[in-house]
């Protein structure tokens, strides 16, 4: 199995990539423009894999696409590549356009080309597999859960652009036939990790003593998912999904953030205490403009379909990702002095000319 991954140096990427070459032993080109959030450390158990190659590039680059396909010849791509923080596309949305939307479809088109130039069998198991967020849909009230048949909704820049996205990628299977498949996950955590999202920022914080921003009163809700379950999830689903299907991943882990940061802030008390319990640290402060009440996944499909289950609760889940950040400074110090925590995403009233 030849495998593309875009975005495979990010967070989310490079769990699926370390998964795919040392746990599946398939050949995978990795590409990624290593923007701030890409970090080839991230690969560092599979740079040295005979089965593993690395390209730099930009999935807005036509020409780079096209050579990258044509010279690798993949079974599937598998499509993460994208700017994914809420924040900074309140800050600056014009990044998220150009690769959440014309990046995707750059791709699309890249990888359309490659397949209709394959011969019948190669044209009846190759899969394009799109990953996207719940984001999407919007924002859930106290109850339901969101399905593959929710409407979009979507309510910060970052979730429209990747509406956008899935559009395109559901109109190329419809119109073109390009078996493409969607999924769309609830919020990830665990090891390398960006430092800007919530769980590793409490934990980086809490570390050092530092006050710990929640946004509003705490009371969002997200369904949190480990890292590597959406990772073998991912696979299944390039494996054994159905073309023009979307497949919904979550942990069926629903939390309040207020809740995520006082357990996070119980598990560093257990395991280096301080002089003081770390929840003192707790600083609550405006709120996220747009902010999404509650988002929570039916994983039904992806369960019942294809037999997929988090391994994972977030307990588990959470005491992992937390150890995971006390044994390998080696990875966030750097990071963390390049990028110290502050706060974006407040200037949203402030209009600037492109």
């Amino acid at each position: 199995m030849r495998i593309i991954v875009t975005g495979g140096a990010g967070f989310i990427g490079s769990a699926l990539v370390r998964h795919l070459v040392v746990e599946k032993g398939y050949d995978v080109l990795t590409i990624d423009a290593l923007t701030y959030a890409g970090n080839m450390a991230s690969l560092r158990d599979v740079q040295d894999k005979p089965n593993h190659r690395f390209l730099k590039a930009d999935i807005c680059d036509r020409d780079a696409m096209d050579a990258a396909v044509a010279e690798f010849r993949p079974d599937r791509i598998m499509h993460l590549a994208a700017e994914s923080h809420v924040d900074r596309s309140i800050t600056g949305a014009a990044d998220f356009i150009r690769t959440n939307i014309m990046g995707t479809f750059t791709l699309l088109e890249a990888a359309r080309a490659y397949w209709l130039a394959l011969d019948a069998d190669a044209k009846q198991a190759f899969r394009f597999l799109h990953v996207s967020t719940d984001e999407v849909y919007g924002s859930l009230g106290a109850e339901g859960l969101f399905t593959e048949e929710t409407p979009y909704d979507p309510s910060s820049p970052y979730s429209a652009s990747k509406a956008s996205s899935d559009h395109l990628a559901k109109a190329w299977q419809r119109t073109y036939g390009l078996p493409i498949v969607v999924s769309n996950c609830s919020n990830n955590y665990g090891p390398y990790h960006f430092p800007e999202k919530l769980i590793p920022l409490i934990i980086l914080n809490a570390l050092d003593g530092r006050p710990l921003p929640v946004y509003g009163k705490g009371d969002n809700i997200r369904d949190w998912l480990y890292v590597e379950d959406h990772a073998r999830a991912l696979d299944l689903i390039a494996e054994r999904g159905r073309p023009g299907e979307t497949y919904n991943v979550g942990g069926r882990n629903e939390r309040q953030n207020i809740d995520v940061v006082r357990r996070i802030c119980e598990t560093l008390d257990r395991l280096v205490p301080g002089d003081a319990p770390r929840e003192t640290l707790i600083e609550f402060v405006t709120d996220r403009p747009g902010h999404d009440a509650r988002y929570a996944i039916d994983a039904t499909r992806l369960e019942t379909e294809l037999g997929w289950r988090a391994q994972e609760t977030f307990e588990t889940g959470i005491d992992k990702t937390v150890q995971w950040y006390l044994d390998n400074e080696w990875w966030w110090r750097s990071l963390r002095d390049s990028y110290d925590g502050a706060r974006l995403g407040l200037e949203a009233t402030k209009a600037k000319t492109p």
